[in-house]
């Protein structure tokens, strides 16, 4: 297969749930190669319709993507991107596929701001599909201040969540927006201005989450290398406390940290969409931010 299929169209939280629960099943069961039947039967689908479902989110087929597990396993590759890599071409996958490089600023709110906790402030905020489910995206005038994955019938709790942590604020609805951010950020094209996130937290969160997007953005990495990257190695309990609180999903990629032994370790928005989004990663299908060979590059 020379090219990866392109996204068609969003797929709702019930899609990404069969989704997520299928990558679950092929990665607890790969040394068995279990046949296409079993596997959309674990995904509570036909094989014609899981079939479909599957290569619209990944790009590639079940079987292929079970191929590329195996090739992974084999290669003991999930810490060593240059051995994902490796395996991606084995079985056939287009790679990396067209290279990204979207500019990613990070920066504080204002001492002030902070201070009247969020006074004066106008966020903007909405929820919109996006390849791992539903999630609550908030804006304001200075960046991207909240990317949260929600449950389903979770939306009343994420935007009362958003509320907690900036109670001063004035909060605008806006669907709109919220899918357009959505579309730029797991979009096919790049963007010509970067992307700014504005984020409140300590000066240590806000120090590993510099980190992240510098040591973490294209591939897997663990707690205790993390550590040493902001010059605290002995901080990993901390470090991990930090990573929980990460506000920004997905762009600041929490998701790349691993235990040092390469289990996946805790996520706070789950365990399957951490899985998924390390499979999305791998497979090339990052789009403008994830792609395995791709540059998330943090600007000071």
């Amino acid at each position: 297969m020379s090219r990866m299929n392109k996204p068609t169209a969003a797929l709702d939280s019930r899609d990404f749930a069969r989704i997520a629960g299928a990558i679950r099943f092929v990665d607890a069961n790969f040394r068995t190669q279990p046949r296409l039947a079993r596997i959309a039967a674990a995904a509570h689908l036909s094989e014609f319709h899981f079939n479909r479902l599957f290569r619209r989110w990944a790009g590639v087929t079940p079987r292929q993507y079970l191929a590329f597990v195996t090739a992974r396993a084999a290669r003991g590759a999930l810490l060593g991107s240059r051995s994902v890599l490796d395996a991606a071409f084995a079985v056939g996958l287009s790679g990396p596929g067209r290279l990204h490089d979207l500019m990613v600023t990070l920066e504080a709110v204002t001492p002030g701001q902070l201070k009247a906790r969020g006074g004066g402030l106008t966020l903007t905020a909405g929820f919109a599909d996006t390849p791992f489910g539903r999630a609550l995206i908030a804006s304001s005038p200075r960046g991207l201040s909240r990317l949260s994955f929600v449950e389903p019938r979770g939306e009343g709790a994420a935007l009362a969540a958003l509320a907690r942590d900036w109670p001063e604020a004035r909060l605008v609805s806006d669907a709109a927006a919220a899918q357009q951010m959505a579309a730029r950020i797991w979009g096919t094209a790049g963007a010509a201005t970067p992307l700014r996130l504005a984020v409140q937290g300590t000066n240590f969160q806000l120090k590993v989450w510099r980190a992240l997007l510098e040591y973490a953005a294209t591939e897997p990495t663990t707690y205790g290398a993390l550590a040493r990257s902001v010059g605290s190695p002995a901080a990993a309990r901390a470090v991990g406390t930090a990573v929980g609180a990460n506000p920004i999903a997905w762009l600041i990629p929490c998701h790349n940290v691993l235990r040092a032994d390469g289990d996946l370790g805790g996520y706070h928005w789950g365990p399957d969409r951490k899985r998924a989004m390390l499979a999305w990663q791998e497979l090339g299908r990052g789009g403008v931010l994830g792609s395995p060979a791709g540059v998330l590059r943090q600007a000071t």
